[in-house]
C-alpha cells in the first residue's frame, strides 16, 4: 500500500531546502507518495514579519541554518541572489518581487504535473546550494530537466496563468493552516502536521505505523 502526504514548502526558506532532499529520499525509497504544495514566504505574506521579529532572530536562525547543513552533510551558501528583494539594512520588502513570484510559480506548475518534490529539490539545491544567479542562463532549465520538466514549458504555464496559479498557492497555504499549523516545511500526514526539518525521523515513525516500508 502506497501511502500519501503533502509538503508545504517555501522557495525562500532555508529549512525547507534543508528538508526536502531528505523527503525527496524517502518518497524515492519507501512507499510514500509526497506531493509539494508550495507557498509564498512569510516576507510576501506578511512584509513586517522582519521588522516584528526578536532582534537576536535573524542571527540564530544564520548560525543554525548552517549548523544544520554541517551536519547532515547539505550543500549550503547564502543565495545569490536571494529570492526576495529586501532592503538588508531597514529589512523593508520591496513592492516588487520577481524573482520569488517566478519560482513559486514554477514550483506550482510542477506540482500540477507530479513533479513538484523533484523541482523543489532541484530548484532549492541551486538557491541554497550555492549558485551564483540561480534565476539566470541554464540554470533553472537544468533543474528542470533533472525533474523530467521543460522550462520553457512551465515558463509559458506561469505567463499564461499566474492568477491561477497563485490562487492554488493561496490554497495550500490555506489547506497547511487548516491542518494545524502555517510555517514551512511542514509534512502533512492523515491530517497531522511535522512541522521543521528536525520533524522528519518523527514523520517517518508515523509513517511506519501505518505501513510505511522500503519500496
Amino acid at each position: 500500500m502506497t501511502l500519501h502526504a503533502d509538503l508545504y514548502f517555501s522557495f525562500r526558506s532555508p529549512y525547507s531546502y534543508l528538508a526536502i532532499g531528505r523527503y525527496r529520499a524517502l518518497s524515492e525509497s519507501h512507499t510514500v507518495d509526497i506531493a509539494l504544495r508550495p507557498v509564498y514566504p512569510l516576507a510576501i505574506r506578511q512584509p513586517d514579519f522582519f521588522e516584528r521579529n526578536h532582534p537576536n532572530w535573524l542571527r540564530y536562525t544564520f548560525i543554525d541554518m548552517f549548523r544544520v547543513a554541517q551536519m547532515e552533510g547539505i550543500p549550503f551558501g547564502p543565495p545569490r541572489p536571494d529570492p526576495i528583494v529586501q532592503n538588508p539594512m531597514t529589512r523593508e520588502i520591496a513592492a516588487e518581487q520577481p524573482y520569488i513570484r517566478r519560482v513559486t510559480r514554477l514550483g506550482q506548475a510542477a506540482a500540477r504535473r507530479g513533479k513538484g518534490l523533484a523541482f523543489a529539490a532541484e530548484a532549492g539545491r541551486l538557491i541554497w546550494g550555492g549558485a551564483e544567479n540561480w534565476h539566470e542562463g541554464d540554470h533553472l532549465a537544468g533543474a528542470a530537466a533533472r525533474s523530467g520538466l521543460d522550462l520553457a514549458e512551465l515558463d509559458a504555464e506561469v505567463a499564461a496563468e499566474p492568477d491561477a496559479l497563485d490562487a492554488e498557492i493561496a490554497a495550500n497555504q490555506q489547506a497547511l493552516e487548516d491542518a494545524g499549523h502555517w510555517g514551512v516545511p511542514t509534512l502533512v500526514f492523515e491530517g497531522e502536521p511535522f512541522f521543521g526539518q528536525d520533524r522528519i525521523a518523527m514523520a517517518i515513525w508515523r509513517m511506519e505505523q501505518k505501513g510505511l516500508v522500503p519500496r
